[in-house]
């Protein structure tokens, strides 16, 4: 019955008729009509979400004008309901489906009859600022020469003085919705807009001055030159907003305004004179309040414990990143430690919070962006910008709290330290060599919570400790800093193991090479820690562990290491499903093993091979289910990200012997999953498939020839910059990145080879080196794979000799003096051969380019560049 109703052509009318008319005579209670409302709302909304097209025009109206009605209703959630549904109408059918709706949500949210009651103007303005967040840009779009937001940013200015709180709130909200991108009218009225500001700054309603707080930040971005003459008004008011502790997100907005100043210079500079009283309150809002106090104190020692599902962050795959024109390695995300269980620099922008959606039930509290760290934040901003001004402010708060007896104001203080780290290393470090020795006794400190933030705060001063340049004072301050944090990763509290295998990973960041020599109790601690770690701690585990493969490198092909990591890894790697998320970072943590370890990974690279194989068959057949089968949930790419990633590393890692003979007896072939990767709908997914193509290019060879005639057409495909879509710009031209690379690499063990495909290669990759919108690695990847296109096909490259010479000498300019350089200059010497005369409008760039390059390892190119010249 219920599918019969869902197909009749009306139902949006019965839901409609539901939601805003439901009869009295029913007899329903209040309780079961509010629930079948609100059903009515929910299922409205999802079918003009998903069938808007579909629905008459007739019935289209009917729910307007019944929509505008319900705005009305006395129940706030039922007025709520009815914002989604107008915002979703106003979303599908765009601005020009229901221009009405505008002028009647403005009208009524500003009582413009006089006799509107106050939960109907409440309950519109609510309504509209969610068609404005929804709606934002298509508002801003030029209809028959009327832009929407010239008539509605007027008005909402204007609500911002009605005398009921939530509208002057959810009014200036809207109008926040808009200040990011500019719109010509919000430009016009930034002067009434400030004015209006600066009456709110003092409105009775805290949600109102929230709004004024995130207003400014904004503004500090958009129109910083608005926001300098005010300065001083508005560190006043910042700061007595940030001292609010009865709402801690409006001081947390107020804090917010430090990180967004710290990105401009000279509104940044502007703060100097004020730095005596800013300091102090942001040491204040570092110190955890009485309810977080009474949540951390006397923390469990949980090491034993079983984490629970609902407190795993969700995993996602990292790509091992672009391949690079000089072929160099790709780097990490700088990892800082922990400010609780979160970094303080964690490649985000300055106060912003990594989204993994819906918090899980149970979601740890200290992982959530808070007025603690924001303003450890902006201290760390402050530092790095006036240096010792903030320190010298900040020094006398460190010595009154360091060894203050209740342990809050220790922790403040440790945070404190840490983040001045950065910005003040220099006048820091004559206070180190007494610093250093009780931040380590601080490892000791009762309070887990005490003993995390030092394991923090000691990995920022790593890299002062690991370069020290007497061997004495690294004995001193290093080796002591290095032993307390690796101890702290077998800590009583899981927490704290958390932090300290954080800090570990920031400190083999900084030290590198300098930790070759400690690798043996280093991987010893490692290996009890996979024996003792619960779920959530393994993750950062396998950071270090990844970590420590990439800066040492070599030094873990030892026999003795191999025996004492090796085996832990593999008992890992037996106990995690082919379904679980640990699988991702366990296996890139394996792709930076692999590598490292080089020839001794050939001891668990066969069923490390197959089994990636597998998981990478199982998700591509998972695949083609779900695609036919809407019942079927889409399985998670990531698999396919981590599998590809180590298959390219382990191909890398071995001989190329061993390497050609796991690909030849890999089952399912790997080239034929391969072939469906490269055309995977997910950019993640193609940019590892075209790193693996190309690396299979250089080490297995013989492999991948007799399946070029099948992968190349995709490959010359995907280098078509018109079939990339606008709104994954970023992501898609690292996948392009991959295959100008993977285009290369194949051209120079292919050669003559590639003859068929040269008129399809070069149309893409001159379109490609032609485009001023291309990132530039992306373009002097392009460069050279045309340069190794002409090592053994100039013949048919000389044809456009005179249309490309000119962007190929710009593009590779940048590009150090690598084997890749030469190579390309070869191949485009060998052209100019065939066709000198297409060098006639570029020939003084290519003398300038050819005096400049001094990597001549190869005969055959020092004898190219005299044989042009000749």
């Amino acid at each position: 019955m219920l599918s019969q109703a869902k197909s009749s052509p009306d139902i949006t009318n019965y839901l409609t008729y539901i939601l805003c008319s439901l009869p009295t005579s029913l007899n329903l209670s209040q309780e079961n009509s509010h629930l079948a409302r609100s059903s009515a709302a929910v299922s409205l909304k999802n079918i003009i979400k998903t069938r808007y097209r579909a629905i008459p025009p007739g019935n289209l109206a009917y729910i307007r004008r019944s929509l505008l009605s319900c705005l009305e209703d006395s129940s706030s959630q039922i007025r709520n309901f009815t914002g989604n549904v107008i915002t979703e109408l106003v979303k599908q059918g765009g601005v020009l489906g229901w221009p009405e709706v505008f002028p009647a949500l403005l009208s009524l949210a500003g009582n413009d009859a006089g006799s509107v009651p106050t939960h109907t103007q409440e309950g519109s303005m609510n309504a509209l600022s969610k068609v404005c967040e929804d709606s934002k840009k298509s508002l801003d779009r030029d209809y028959q020469g009327h832009r929407p937001l010239d008539v509605i940013l007027p008005r909402l200015l204007q609500l911002t003085a009605s005398p009921l709180p939530k509208v002057r709130a959810l009014a200036l909200e809207s109008i926040n919705i808009f200040i990011p991108q500019k719109p010509g009218a919000l430009l016009l009225l930034m002067d009434p807009l400030l004015s209006r500001l600066f009456q709110l700054a003092h409105d009775s309603s805290d949600d109102v001055r929230r709004y004024v707080c995130r207003s400014f930040v904004q503004l500090v971005d958009v129109q910083p030159e608005k926001i300098l003459p005010h300065m001083e008004g508005l560190v006043n008011y910042m700061i007595s907003q940030q001292r609010n502790t009865d709402d801690p997100e409006l001081a947390l907005d107020a804090a917010e305004f430090w990180l967004s100043i710290g990105e401009h210079k000279n509104l940044c500079s502007s703060l100097g004179p004020y730095l005596p009283t800013i300091i102090p309150c942001l040491l204040e809002s570092m110190v955890y309040g009485d309810d977080d106090i009474a949540r951390l104190e006397g923390d469990a020692d949980d090491a034993n414990e079983e984490d629970k599902a609902e407190n795993i962050k969700p995993q996602f795959a990292k790509s091992k990143g672009a391949r690079t024109a000089n072929n160099g390695p790709s780097t990490k995300k700088d990892i800082n430690g922990v400010i609780g269980s979160a970094s303080l620099d964690d490649g985000l922008d300055e106060g912003e919070i990594e989204d993994y959606g819906d918090e899980p039930e149970g979601a740890n509290p200290e992982d959530e962006w808070n007025l603690r760290k924001c303003s450890a934040a902006a201290l760390d901003v402050l530092a790095t910008f006036f240096h010792q001004p903030v320190f010298d402010i900040t020094l006398p708060y460190l010595k009154d709290n360091l060894n203050h007896p209740d342990w809050p104001n220790r922790e403040a203080a440790v945070l404190a330290i840490g983040a001045v780290a950065d910005g003040c290393m220099e006048v820091v470090s004559p206070h180190l060599p007494e610093l250093i020795p009780y931040l380590i006794s601080l490892l000791q400190d009762s309070e887990p919570v005490v003993r995390q933030i030092t394991c923090w705060a000691l990995g920022r001063y790593s890299k002062w400790a690991a370069y020290l340049p007497d061997e004495r004072a690294k004995a001193s301050y290093f080796e002591p800093m290095m032993d307390g944090i690796l101890k702290k990763m077998l800590d009583r509290n899981k927490s704290v193991q958390e932090a300290a295998a954080s800090a570990f990973s920031r400190l083999e960041e900084t030290a590198k090479k300098e930790l070759t020599p400690y690798c043996k109790p280093i991987i010893q601690q490692f290996v009890r820690c996979f024996e003792t770690y619960k779920d959530r701690n393994m993750f950062i585990l396998y950071d270090c562990v990844q970590t420590l493969a990439e800066h040492v490198g070599p030094a873990l092909s030892e026999p003795e290491l191999n025996r004492l990591l090796v085996p832990a890894l593999v008992n890992r790697w037996e106990s995690v499903s082919d379904q679980s998320q640990e699988l991702f970072p366990l296996l890139e943590c394996l792709s930076y093993v692999a590598t490292a370890m080089g020839e001794s990974f050939a001891q668990i690279a066969d069923p490390i091979f197959s089994r990636c194989i597998r998981i990478i068959h199982q998700n591509l057949q998972e695949y083609l289910l779900a695609a036919s089968n809407e019942a079927i949930d889409l399985p998670d790419k990531d698999f396919l990200v981590v599998s590809l990633d180590l298959l390219s590393s382990t191909i890398q890692a071995l001989p190329s012997a061993m390497s050609n003979e796991l690909v030849a007896k890999s089952q399912p072939r790997m080239f034929d999953l391969l072939r469906f990767c490269m055309e995977d709908p997910s950019n993640d997914v193609r940019q590892s498939s075209y790193a693996l193509l190309g690396d299979c290019a250089v080490y297995v060879f013989p492999q991948l020839q007799p399946e070029l005639p099948a992968l190349m057409p995709i490959l010359i495909q995907q280098l078509d910059l018109d079939a990339m879509p606008d709104e994954e710009a970023e992501s898609a031209f690292s996948v392009i990145n991959n295959a100008c690379w993977s285009c290369g690499e194949i051209s120079l063990q292919h050669k003559d080879g590639m003859a068929p495909y040269v008129e399809q290669l070069y149309e893409r990759v001159f379109n490609i080196i032609s485009n001023p919108g291309v990132p530039s690695s992306v373009n002097e990847n392009a460069a050279i794979a045309l340069g190794r296109l002409g090592l053994h096909c100039s013949e048919g490259l000389a044809l456009h000799l005179a249309e490309f010479a000119t962007l190929f000498l710009q593009s590779i300019r940048p590009v150090d003096d690598t084997d890749e350089k030469g190579q390309a200059f070869l191949g485009l010497n060998r052209t100019i051969v065939n066709n000198p005369q297409g060098m006639e409008s570029c020939l003084l760039d290519y003398f300038r380019a050819t005096a400049a390059f001094k990597n001549f390892r190869e005969d055959d190119l020092k004898e190219s560049f005299q044989q042009v010249r000749a």
